[in-house]
């Protein structure tokens, strides 16, 4: 009974929510491509090649999951030569990265939606020999019917916020069906592994593994020095002090530019780079700079910059490019954590040593928060008006800034390997 409700209400909750995809779809561009794909239809040349040797199929919904799934294919053909993958995404940006990174012996698609019809005829053309899912990808209909065909389907990284906790306990016995299916579930921390046992994961299947973000965050030295010719075309004094806002939300821009102006007062040499966390907003923050009267360029036409003088703030209105920015900033400021809630990854700015600032709301990263707080390796404010004190002290203060960098790079270093105990697990299984 509990199925049939459930394929009965998915298509119902799918239709109601259809307008809102199509929104997104249209604002942020990249949907419209394959498709066919997200309704189990697959081209000739796709499906030859995905039945040319049976695969693994991981699945990673977005940006930060699909990192997490490119870094676990590396790490399992490192031990398995021989493996195969098919990969999917959910969105336009997890996709475009993932077709830039993948292996040419892989094969990437998107997601279906989770019907029985779809999932069967997806099933039937992959046939893969083990699912693999990212952090918290539980699909109903995709777990079940693989499951009842033999395939072994594990979690990897899992977590589990307090929100979808809340979410899913009022459904314990559908979520309980669902996870006695996923052996192993490879969780980041002990709040996730109490998390999933209280919704119904058998306790025996549930394994702490840490979290594989500490190992996906990798240095790419080309890019950086990319980033590093920018701010020198820029006019930016190598000595400056820059500002960072990474992954920002609404809301976070206007307060960064607020504080900037403040303290460019007393730090005359102080320069921002804003790069949010959706391109597609940047006519909202191009608004914001000029309602602030803030000179700036925008990182897509910095190749127009002919001025000597150099501007207040550099805009990056690009995707894929923060971790290199991030090599060159002095304070970072991480986002959704201020004026939204669940926060963004504070481990890529962490891994260059630099001095890491994040508001009260970091839910997203129950297992990754404690190990900097425990090491004091990062900053963690209230408000706005705390965020603005924080910076200014760091600024007066670099050395200090320069410990909290140095404390945050080793947190980084000492939690590495959860990928490697994942893959060892899976061996085992």
């Amino acid at each position: 009974m509990l199925w049939i409700f459930y394929n009965l209400l998915f298509p119902i909750v799918f239709l109601f929510m259809l307008p809102k995809f199509i929104s997104r779809m249209l604002k942020r561009g990249g949907y419209g491509q394959h498709f066919e794909q997200r309704i189990g239809h697959f081209g000739t040349k796709t499906k030859a090649q995905i039945r040319e040797h049976q695969r693994i199929w991981v699945h990673a919904v977005s940006v930060g999951e699909i990192y997490v799934g490119l870094k676990f294919i590396k790490a399992y053909r490192e031990r398995h030569p021989d493996s195969y993958f098919a990969l999917s995404t959910t969105t336009s940006t997890a996709h475009a990265i993932g077709r830039k990174e993948i292996d040419a012996r892989d094969v990437l698609f998107y997601f279906p939606v989770d019907l029985p019809v779809i999932i069967r005829k997806v099933l039937r053309i992959i046939s893969p020999e083990r699912i693999v899912l990212m952090e918290g990808e539980f699909w109903p209909n995709l777990i079940r019917l693989a499951d009842n065909h033999g395939i072994p389907i594990a979690l990897v990284n899992g977590r589990m916020s307090k929100n979808s906790y809340k979410g899913y306990s009022r459904l314990r016995s559908l979520t309980a069906d669902i996870l006695r299916r996923v052996d192993p579930i490879c969780v980041q921390g002990e709040v996730d592994a109490d998390r999933m046992i209280g919704i119904g994961a058998p306790k025996e299947n549930v394994h702490l593994m840490g979290t594989v973000k500490f190992d996906v965050a990798e240095r790419d030295p080309k890019g950086e020095r990319v980033a590093f010719e920018m701010l020198r075309k820029l006019q930016v004094p190598e000595g400056a002090s820059v500002l960072l806002g990474g992954s920002t939300w609404p809301g976070e821009e206007g307060i960064l530019c607020n504080l900037y102006k403040k303290l460019k007062i007393t730090h005359p040499e102080l320069f921002l780079i804003l790069v949010p966390r959706h391109v597609e907003r940047a006519d909202e923050i191009v608004q914001c700079l000029n309602e602030r009267d803030l000179s700036f360029v925008r990182r897509s036409r910095i190749d127009d910059f002919k001025d000597e003088k150099s501007p207040d703030v550099l805009f990056v209105d690009t995707t894929g490019e923060l971790r290199n920015f991030y090599s060159q900033a002095d304070i970072i400021f991480v986002g959704k954590s201020l004026e939204e809630h669940g926060g963004q990854n504070p481990i890529e700015p962490a891994m260059y040593g630099k001095a890491v600032v994040v508001g009260p709301n970091m839910e997203n990263f129950p297992a990754v928060m404690p190990a900097f707080m425990k090491s004091e390796a990062l900053m963690q404010v209230a408000d706005a008006v705390a965020l603005e004190k924080g910076i200014a002290e760091l600024l007066l203060n670099p050395d200090a800034a320069k410990r909290l960098g140095e404390r945050a790079a080793e947190v980084v270093n000492d939690n590495r390997g959860a990928i490697q105990r994942t893959v060892k697990l899976l061996d085992r299984e």
